[in-house]
């Protein structure tokens, strides 16, 4: 298992590094124009220039995105279990969620802002209200896929409503569960940065907008650059997480 993680790794790496080549080759080759396209090295040598503040912008954002996916997935986690114990709670609140998904949240972030100001917290309540609803719905999902018989099984057993929960329906949603997570954490970046473009004091995407007006194209690159790489990361914590927990329940089953 672990060889094949680390082939799957490398692969991967190699991937990027041909993308790498093949953007170095279309700058050089074609001859295309710094501010169009940068190469590789002029967008890289970006990260020397203290004036970016690359590390406090990218914590910023990194802060953001990390956090509207964590209470979008705990939240996420909590509607879905509160929506199969309780009917009532499904009928009454999963139409007003839905109405609020269609929300264009690119629309709603200037009310966010209006009733929160600018700052970390309002990116990360953006982020969130992106993030949430595919996690919701994969785990609620999830949740209902329980056999149907395995139910009646432990209830004939009179097992508590949370026995039932921690030991057939939790780990029986968790595949389910941990792909709205890597839904939600492609999303969470998607709406940090759409709360940045809108209104912001720091991060990526606020840098990403003060270097535009001056054609700064290497910075922006950069910047692009470095968003992915904190969605990358958060994507690769919820693959390990879902390796190691699914697996060893496979395992244990």
């Amino acid at each position: 298992m672990q060889r094949k993680t680390l082939q799957v790794a490398g692969i991967a790496l190699l991937a990027h590094l041909l993308a790498l080549l093949a953007w170095h080759l279309v700058v050089t080759v074609g001859k295309v124009p710094a501010f169009i396209l940068p190469s590789p090295a002029a967008t890289f040598a970006t990260l020397g220039n203290a004036r970016y503040d690359w590390w406090g912008n990218t914590a910023v954002t990194a802060v953001e995105i990390m956090g509207g996916f964590a209470i979008a997935t705990v939240l996420g986690v909590l509607f879905a279990l509160a929506f199969t114990w309780s009917r009532l709670a499904l009928t009454l609140l999963m139409p007003l969620l839905i109405t609020f998904n269609m929300i264009p949240k690119v629309a709603l972030g200037p009310l966010v802002i209006v009733w929160m100001s600018y700052g970390v917290v309002t990116n990360i309540v953006i982020a969130f209200a992106i993030a949430f609803f595919p996690i919701l719905l994969t785990t609620l999902r999830g949740l209902r896929e329980t056999e149907p018989e395995l139910l009646e099984l432990v209830g004939a057993l009179h097992a508590t409503r949370w026995q039932v929960f921690t030991k057939i329906q939790l780990p029986g949603s968790l595949p389910y569960l941990f792909s709205g997570m890597k839904v939600g954490s492609v999303l969470a970046v998607a709406g940090a940065i759409v709360g940045e473009f809108i209104g912001s004091e720091a991060g990526l995407g606020y840098l990403m907008l003060q270097v535009q007006v001056r054609l700064d194209t290497a910075a922006m690159m950069m910047s692009v650059l470095l968003i992915s790489l904190i969605g990358i990361i958060l994507y690769g914590l919820v693959s390990a997480l879902e390796a190691l927990v699914v697996v060893r329940d496979a395992r244990l089953g």
